[in-house]
């Protein structure tokens, strides 16, 4: 596994921030680069289930391992969705079950630095490093909009 980190300053407060990177319409906007329809269904709660999904359907099964409103979120990212089947268990699974995906939000008198830190597999690199340099320039436009 990678590690990938990504950084940026944006002129909102962090719930304002927080607003664009969960909320349901403006999530699907910024995860566009990622793939075209994604979604994310959670319960935000600490070992609950969150499921990201694109527009077939097909997607990951995760829980929020840390939780602190406006400031934290960690993802840990246990397998696949397929078909509207879950996948916790295969041999491809089992290769990057685990791997973490961190956003730390922090406040600095009226503008919020946002840092991701996320562990993902070598043949993803260099998607995930577009999609969220795209992404986070659409959630500077959103926020501070």
């Amino acid at each position: 596994m990678e590690i990938l980190k990504y950084e940026i300053l944006i002129a909102a407060t962090p719930q304002k921030f927080w607003q664009v990177l969960w909320n349901p319409e403006t999530y699907m906007q910024w995860t566009q680069y990622f793939s075209l329809g994604s979604t994310m269904h959670s319960d935000w709660t600490v070992h609950g289930k969150t499921v990201f999904l694109d527009a077939s359907g097909a997607g990951m099964v995760s829980t929020m391992s840390q939780l602190e409103e406006f400031k934290l979120v960690v993802f840990k990212h246990l397998g696949l969705v397929q078909g509207g089947i879950e996948d916790l268990d295969s041999d491809e699974v089992k290769k990057w079950r685990g791997a973490l995906e961190k956003y730390f939000l922090e406040n600095l008198n009226g503008t919020t630095k946002l840092k991701v830190e996320l562990e993902t597999a070598q043949e993803y690199l260099e998607m995930m490093d577009v999609a969220f340099k795209k992404g986070f320039e659409q959630v500077k436009q959103l926020a501070e909009g």
